[in-house]
């Protein structure tokens, strides 16, 4: 299942997020589901995926998965930006914030879905408007996130007093999109591209449309099209369909159907008669040249072939706009994205050019090598690399319970939830003959909108058809067979411990938990540690270069070999190398295991380090720096890290500056690479963990084979964490015409994870600043201030050394840099002195403890603990015994703690903006 690539708009979760939970609230028990007296009627059933539809129109999805102890909850909203009317841009993410603020049943949403230790979230496109929340698999859940999501639909507050609180937060997302350049050029060629339609209007909306609007407004929208005969339901994951289809029922069966009727949007988009320009002017440091083309709708059969367009020319690295422009230095980056919508979408293309560069040579080869493919046409290896590649995300998203509920709704809202698998028919018929046809006919001058305009004198205009028919398209549509169900793994400590094989090679440690999974998928880590503290002074660049040129070719494959063979064993692999350790992310699947784990040892064994591919990475590596010079956030982040960690310049942990670190990677060459290569990687220390569906038998032998005899001339020998007691601060930083800001505050605490009160200390962090919407600084910073879009706090410590730290963070609107600095402190002073209550207690405790348990649940989470324990010789004995503290964990021990680690004056806090 392909995961659209859609610029949705995230209501609830700021643009960092270090936590999904928050305080908790006590759960109301669960009750028995009660006869229902309008019953659901099945329609018809895909790939295991059952439809039904209630007679007051609701559609609901079933999709059971008992290899997760866990439920999603989706409900997909036909209202998205299309249907908004002159004044009205923005209302439907607007509207998207405000049903997080309550229904009559459900007045504290943020309050229960920490209390049910939920993954929330709600996101707003072009055509529809979802909602959802991932949680444990239990009755007392299920129950109630149908009862909020039925009780939302009729009856959010949408209140004024709401609304007025809300203005600034949404303010806050749309000024915080509005610092990329390239997002607003994006914006201005498809608002170019469309005279009409409203896709050529941003989601997000205009700033005074969003201040401007009435509350009599949003119900009249929230009325009109949160209704059931206008959403669909999905509930994936370890359920019983039937009980699960009485709880819908129950839920949702006494909502009346609206006498009301939805007309359906009619605008089209006449067909472009000519190129159109835009030119973009605003602060940056990487320059940009795209280029946007009107295409078919998503539910088109030639849509799936504009997927594979997109693929074939801009892929890394053998993309034909790749080729031209990135390997030749003339871009940094191109990339591409074919939209797929209700109505005719666009396929947008862009590339990324450095300030020493000429935007206008990439200019001319862009739209060169686009019209080249009439004299060279697309060839069928080039078809059928980019076709392995789409079908193993498609392949690697139906696997995921999870991510084919929140995946639906982009298919939903194109028609019909089948359209999924009809996109992926569609994907596996693609031709060498089609793409070729679709770019001589799509991919034309007048048909392109761009940076440059031109007179024709005979203009060729590109028709794009209507969308078809999608109920004749489906009807009958059955699908190939559903995945295997796999078993219901229980998450707890004792049983993973149980479950798990530990072992080692020479000195390389090993964990592998095998189970069943839902497509046989497998997750590992894989963790080399090198050098020590002299060895590798110097050397941070070159490290983490090294790591990253080791997928980019060995001695028998070229870098789009590598991806070829990893696109066909329905696999990934990712590399990256950071300080002492070269880590080495696999995600595969059983039967393709064995071959994957045999390409990892040779990129591991066998790196190519070829001049070509090394020039190329160090160009992506800059461009990628350059971006960050005038970004507040990477800027507060960098700047913060260097008062706080104050080691010694050339040290491994020294954090260099944005300049310091180009000089770095323009100064060290392939051959540094090389020789760090043979000096310091080794296998001698490896710790490794496997969790999914495979051959242990097989895995060690492979295992055996990778890291047995690897050694190195370079010793490995931990570095130790060093803890700086740093006097407070106060650093701003201007960021001219950026229209969001950054702070970043905090301290650092000398201890480590073993320290009596860590538990305590985290768990009062939850409550302060790391959950959800309700922790003290969400609540009086976004919820009664309105001043931070995302705000929060994570506190952190060495498993060995006594070297942790307190962060904060909030991006805001640079005019309240006095005010957030003002209550931020008000509320760490008010924590320091009278504690948190036993109420704030007895709401987060259940949800900070279903939290910590849903992270078991997810293989790649686990593999990682697994693999991370390896190193200091722990077991998940550690987290029983945790979970048991937390259980009982008094108000006292939480208050003692905070008081112990925590002082307003050692606070040092970081500011970037355009501060005028």
């Amino acid at each position: 299942m392909k995961l659209r690539s859609i610029p949705v708009v995230v209501a609830m979760l700021g643009a960092i997020t270090y936590s999904n939970a928050t305080m908790a609230q006590k759960k109301a028990p669960a009750s028995k589901p009660k006869a229902a007296a309008s019953q659901p009627v099945k329609l018809t059933e895909v790939e295991g995926i059952s439809e039904y539809v209630l007679p007051n129109g609701l559609h609901v999805l079933l999709f059971p998965d008992q290899s997760k102890p866990s439920i999603t909850v989706n409900i997909t909203y036909l209202v998205g930006s299309r249907m908004e009317g002159y004044g009205e841009t923005g209302m439907a993410h607007l509207l998207e914030h405000m049903m997080f603020k309550g229904s009559k049943n459900h007045p504290h949403v943020p309050d229960e879905l920490t209390a049910h230790g939920a993954n929330p979230n709600g996101t707003t496109s072009y055509d529809r408007t979802n909602y959802f929340e991932t949680f444990q698999a239990n009755d007392e859940n299920l129950n109630w996130a149908l009862s909020l999501e039925s009780d939302r639909m009729v009856n959010s507050f949408i209140a004024e007093k709401d609304l007025r609180s809300e203005f600034s937060v949404v303010r806050n997302e749309f000024e915080s999109g509005e610092n990329s350049p390239s997002n607003i050029l994006m914006e201005r060629v498809l608002s170019t591209m469309y005279l009409w339609h409203n896709y050529g209007k941003a989601t997000i909306g205009s700033k005074e449309d969003i201040e401007k609007v009435s509350i009599p407004s949003l119900q009249a929208f929230y009325k009109k099209y949160y209704q059931p005969d206008n959403a669909v339901l999905l509930v994936a994951g370890k359920i019983d369909q039937t009980k699960t289809l009485a709880l819908v029922a129950k839920y949702f069966g006494g909502i009346p159907k609206p006498s009301r009727v939805i007309e359906p949007t009619y605008t089209i988009e006449p067909a472009q008669d000519g190129e159109r320009s835009v030119e973009l002017r605003r602060v940056g440091d990487v320059q940009s040249v795209s280029c946007g083309y009107h295409i078919v709708a998503g539910s088109d059969a030639d849509f799936a072939t504009f997927d594979v367009l997109s693929d074939v020319l801009t892929n890394e690295p053998d993309g034909r706009l790749y080729k031209a422009l990135v390997k030749t230095g003339l871009a940094t980056q191109v990339w591409a994205w074919a939209a797929g919508q209700k109505d005719p979408g666009f396929l947008y293309i862009n590339a990324d050019v450095l300030k020493t560069r000429s935007a206008d040579s990439v200019h001319d080869v862009l739209y060169s090598t686009i019209s080249d493919i009439k004299r060279n046409p697309i060839t069928q290896e080039e078809l059928d690399n980019a076709k392995n590649k789409l079908l193993k995300n498609f392949d690697e998203t139906y696997r995921n319970t999870e991510y084919i509920g929140l995946t639906l709704s982009e298919y939903i809202a194109e028609g019909d939830w089948r359209l999924a698998f009809i996109y992926r028919d569609n994907l596996k018929k693609v031709t060498a003959e089609d793409l070729n046809r679709i770019a001589k006919k799509y991919l034309i001058k007048s048909n392109r909108t761009s940076g440059i305009f031109i007179p024709t004198a005979n203009p060729i205009r590109a028709e794009i058809p209507n969308p078809p028919d999608v109920a004749t398209l489906v009807k009958d549509y059955k699908g190939q067979a559903a995945l295997a169900q796999a078993e219901a793994f229980d998450i707890s400590p004792d049983n993973i411990e149980k479950r798990t094989e530990r072992g080692a090679i020479g000195s390389a440690k090993y964990a592998l938990l095998a189970k069943s999974t839902r497509g046989n998928t497998v997750e590992a880590r894989i963790t080399l540690r090198i050098g020590d503290a002299t060895s590798l002074q110097n050397k941070a660049t070159v490290a983490s270069l090294t790591a990253e040129m080791l997928k980019r070719g060995t001695k028998t494959m070229t870098m789009a070999q590598i991806n070829e063979a990893l696109d066909k064993l329905s696999s990934s692999v990712y590399i990256y190398g950071s300080g002492q350790n070269v880590g080495v992310i696999i995600k595969s699947v059983k039967n393709n295991l064995a071959a994957t784990l045999d390409l990892v040892n040779e990129m591991l064994h066998q790196p190519a380090f070829s001049d070509d591919e090394f020039k190329t990475l160090k160009n992506e590596d800059i461009s990628n720096l350059e971006q960050q010079k005038s970004e507040p956030q990477s800027i507060a982040f960098l700047a913060y890290s260097r008062i706080m960690s104050p080691y010694a310049k050339g040290d491994i942990r020294y954090n260099m500056t944005v300049e310091e670190q180009e000089a770095a990677i323009n100064n060290t060459t392939a051959e540094d690479v090389r020789s760090f290569y043979k000096d310091f990687y080794n296998g001698e220390n490896a710790t490794i963990a496997f969790v999914g569906d495979f051959d242990a038998a097989m895995v060690k032998s492979k295992l055996n084979g990778m890291v047995s005899g690897w050694v190195s001339p370079k010793k490995y020998a931990k570095i130790h964490e060093q803890y700086f007691d740093v006097a407070a601060q106060d650093q701003e930083i201007k960021t001219p015409d950026k229209k969001n800001a950054m702070m970043v505050c905090g301290m650092n605490l000398k201890l480590n994870d073993n320290d009596p009160d860590y538990a305590a200390l985290n768990f009062g962090d939850f409550m302060f600043g790391g959950g959800f919407l309700n922790s003290r600084l969400a609540m009086r910073i976004r919820q009664k201030e309105g001043i931070s879009y995302g705000v929060g706090s994570f506190i952190r410590a060495d498993n060995e050394d006594e070297s942790g730290f307190f962060m904060s963070y909030a991006i805001y609107n640079p005019d309240n840099k006095a005010k957030l600095q003002t209550v931020w402190i008000e509320e760490m002073d008010k924590l320091l002195k009278d504690g948190f209550t036993d109420e704030e207690l007895k709401k987060a405790r259940t949800g900070y403890l279903e939290y910590r348990q849903n992270s078991r649940a997810d293989d790649g989470q686990l593999a990682d603990k697994l693999n991370s324990y390896l190193e200091v010789n722990r077991t998940l004995e550690r987290d029983k015994k945790i979970d048991a503290k937390l259980e009982t964990i008094s108000l006292a021990d939480i208050n003692k703690a905070m008081k112990r680690f925590l002082a307003t004056e050692k606070i040092t806090f970081v500011k970037a903006g355009d501060f005028k």
